[in-house]
């Protein structure tokens, strides 16, 4: 006789410390308060819950940058996950630093494919198995390949980053660990949209994976899509919603009978806030709030940053003063690093280090004309377009124009010169960027030392800024088109 029991499985994904309600119109959204709200009101609710995240609660606000993640793991501890994977921001403060996250928090910290190189040891277990109802929940971590880059300066850390051997590594834990008494397997995973996809077209069906709940690429989805048998989601990103799965699993066959998934948004109607939750995080707010509210310039109107794969106005500010302030040629600007999608008029320093919460050293590296020409090629590709790579602002003095339906550079000049092969430009580069050139530009640390030795120019990004701006009475969109998109497709 067929036994089924009820699950419900709540998750999260791409949090980025996104503690504070937003006021929309007459409505509060998002914020952990109502969040832990509503995962209290499922818990009374329901029989069998688990709240699981899938990567990245660190990074991406003032509170989290401030405190380096010890704010966000005291609050994730209060909202109680069962389960949480690693995100590639999750090492953003090194990899020493998350070591140290991880003995501060009260919630297992799984990942699969991260390891010590020469001892081929994993960092963190790599699973989990949750007891809930007579149930037993096998959950697996799998991270994204970004964090390749990230710990690219620890040498002895590296994870697995193709999907083959990612989906080889499950199955690898699904041999030893699903054994007939597991009644569910779950990857949480931190590979993005796409990758999620792929990885589910090469599971082997007798590993028996039911579930893939994803992050990173920060979709957001009506309902799930299932691949080779495996339905996947995600839960967009930030506090303003959560994933719910109401799951029958038959607990003789060991696996799901049928399941309900829906995205749910948190808010007022339907979310009671958790004031005491709210009396921790206003603690939080009220030291930044000190720190970070003195004004450091004006705009001469708000400007913004929608989206990272265009030119934007803040792109065109920031990359300028970069260029200014470090005496380069051409300043190229990750668009990821830009966190705020929009500022001004009047800009305090609260708003730069929310927009720029990731204070790096800057670089300075030469590169020949036919390498930028290379470089600006490959950042351009259709992939940029469609899917989640490293896109850049580009600071003023350069013109772009780039065919998309031709996949072809239709002009790239210098101060008004058609840019040839020899000539030399200086480019300034983030710490991030710098590390991982090769990766990002297609064009390597090496080569470009052939042209002239790298230099270190500023130990922190976020200084050059302030210094810039404090001086200036009012600041202004330079308005000029750098980079311009013909041929659509």
């Amino acid at each position: 006789m067929t036994q089924l029991k009820k699950l419900t499985l709540l998750h999260s994904n791409d949090m980025h410390g996104d503690f504070l309600a937003k006021q929309i119109d007459d409505d509060l959204l998002g914020g952990v308060s109502m969040l832990s709200g509503y995962l209290q009101k499922v818990r009374k609710e329901e029989k069998n819950v688990l709240y699981a995240i899938a990567g990245d609660m660190l990074s991406g606000s003032l509170i989290d940058s401030e405190y380096k993640g010890i704010s966000t793991i005291e609050i994730t501890n209060l909202l109680a996950p069962d389960v949480v994977t690693l995100g590639n921001h999750e090492v953003d403060y090194g990899v020493g630093h998350l070591l140290f996250l991880e003995k501060c928090a009260k919630f297992p910290i799984i990942n699969a494919n991260m390891y010590i190189k020469n001892l081929q040891s994993r960092m963190f277990d790599s699973h989990c198995i949750l007891e809930i109802d007579g149930m037993r929940i096998l959950f697996i971590g799998v991270l994204t390949e970004t964090v390749l880059a990230q710990t690219s300066q620890e040498a002895l850390i590296g994870p697995i980053i193709e999907v083959k051997d990612a989906a080889a590594e499950v199955g690898k834990i699904c041999n030893s660990y699903r054994t007939e008494d597991i009644d569910l397997t779950v990857l949480l995973t931190h590979v993005g949209f796409e990758e999620d996809k792929k990885l589910a077209a090469a599971l082997d069906p007798d590993w028996g994976v039911d579930l893939i709940i994803g992050g990173h690429s920060h979709t957001y989805m009506e309902e799930p899509t299932v691949t080779a048998g495996i339905p996947i989601v995600q839960a967009a990103c930030g506090t303003a919603q959560i994933g719910r799965f109401d799951i029958w699993v038959d607990t003789q066959k060991n696996c799901v009978d049928h399941f309900e998934w829906e995205l749910i948004p948190i808010n007022d109607d339907h979310c009671p806030r958790d004031r005491a939750l709210e009396e921790v995080i206003n603690s939080y707010k009220e030291e930044t709030d000190a720190k970070y509210s003195r004004i450091i310039t004006r705009f001469a109107d708000v400007y913004t940053h929608p989206v990272r794969n265009q030119e934007t106005q803040l792109g065109r500010i920031f990359s300028d003063i970069y260029r200014l302030s470090l005496g380069v040629d051409i300043m190229f600007l990750g668009s990821g690093g830009i966190r705020k999608k929009e500022m001004g008029p009047i800009v305090t320093y609260e708003d730069l280090r929310a927009a720029f919460s990731f204070d790096e050293a800057l670089y300075r590296v030469t590169l020949n004309g036919a390498q930028l020409k290379r470089a600006i090629r490959w950042i351009l590709r259709e992939e940029a377009f469609c899917a989640h790579t490293e896109f850049y602002q580009f600071s003023g003095g350069l013109k772009i124009v780039w065919s998309r339906a031709r996949q072809e550079l239709v002009t790239l000049e210098y101060e008004g010169q058609p840019v040839a092969d020899n000539q030399k430009f200086r480019i300034g580069l983030h710490a991030y960027h710098y590390r991982n050139m090769e990766d990002f530009l297609k064009v390597s640390l090496e080569e470009a030392e052939q042209n002239e030795a790298s230099r270190k120019l500023s130990t922190s990004s976020c200084d050059v800024l302030e210094e810039w701006m404090i001086h200036k009475e009012i600041i202004a969109d330079p308005a000029d088109v750098r980079l311009e998109i013909v041929d659509s497709v």
